[in-house]
């Protein structure tokens, strides 16, 4: 009969549904045997914080932080996937998806009872952003320190605004492609940071830079994640920053729920005096 399936037919979707199902379980065996996130600090008693560092760096972008707010919290800093001492599975592409769900992962092994206060620097603040918007219920504060939001050239009126977003993204272009010309001077970088070893461009890490600087921070949508966000969120920047956008500022700052901090003489970096104003941030 027209439209009735032979039994071979039927049997190829038995087996076909059978196949999908064995996959998906093989799937989800993988997923669960990808190595969770490395925690590097995990001390102190009370509410919990929990730090994610931005790219090319790790947990110790935090060292000038750790002791001012461990005498009331516990503390967890976290190294973000392919750098420091987390390792990546050899697929992966670094987009922001992929490292808000290791994120998230290592979060959930950790057995964390109550929610916490998420604070993120640099690129960790748009993996944080997008994990609050994410998970609302977890996340009573949301705190972005040197935040890189930009948004796409063609969405800024002021045509100086949008030739210099497209001048950093074209930097970036430029990092990405040029491979001796970056880890020379991110080792020139290194060599004269007050914070030691906060920032790494090696070939240990190279495809997670370029992966993670492509997909995670010149790809974002940092403006509409901070929108989705009940929370409170907190904005701590220097005014030396060379990595913060005035276009990308102005717009979240105007958010009823985003608080902005701004500190003089500060750079990118979590030195002492950027520290201290994180530190009252947190609570």
């Amino acid at each position: 009969m027209a439209g009735e399936w032979t039994r071979g037919e039927r049997a190829g979707v038995r087996d076909g549904g059978a196949h999908t199902r064995l996959m998906s379980f093989f799937d989800c065996f993988r997923r669960r045997r990808t190595p969770p996130l490395h925690v590097a600090i995990d001390r102190g008693a009370g509410p919990v914080v929990i730090l994610v560092h931005g790219i090319a760096s790790s947990a110790v972008t935090f060292e000038n932080l750790v002791p001012l707010i461990d005498d009331r919290h516990r503390v967890i800093a976290i190294d973000l996937m392919g750098f420091g001492e987390s390792v990546a599975p050899p697929d992966a592409q670094f987009t922001i998806e992929e490292h808000v769900e290791a994120l998230a992962e290592t979060l959930v092994s950790l057995r964390l009872r109550h929610p916490f206060v998420l604070v993120g620097h640099s690129m960790g603040s748009l993996i944080a952003a997008r994990y609050a918007a994410t998970h609302n219920r977890r996340v009573t504060k949301l705190v972005l320190v040197s935040p890189p939001v930009y948004v796409a050239p063609t969405a800024l009126g002021d045509p100086m605004e949008r030739a210099a977003m497209g001048l950093y993204l074209k930097a970036y272009e430029y990092l990405r492609t040029n491979k001796t010309f970056t880890m020379r001077n991110a080792a020139m970088l290194a060599r004269i940071s007050p914070i030691r070893n906060v920032l790494e461009v090696s070939e240990r890490n190279w495809t997670a830079f370029v992966l993670s600087l492509e997909k995670s921070i010149e790809s974002q949508t940092t403006v509409s994640d901070i929108a989705t966000v009940t929370s409170p969120v907190e904005v701590v920047y220097g005014t030396l920053d060379p990595f913060m956008m005035p276009s990308g500022l102005r717009i979240i700052e105007q958010m009823r729920h985003v608080t902005v901090h701004r500190v003089d003489g500060s750079d990118h970096l979590v030195r002492k005096r950027l520290a201290r104003v994180v530190a009252t941030a947190v609570g």
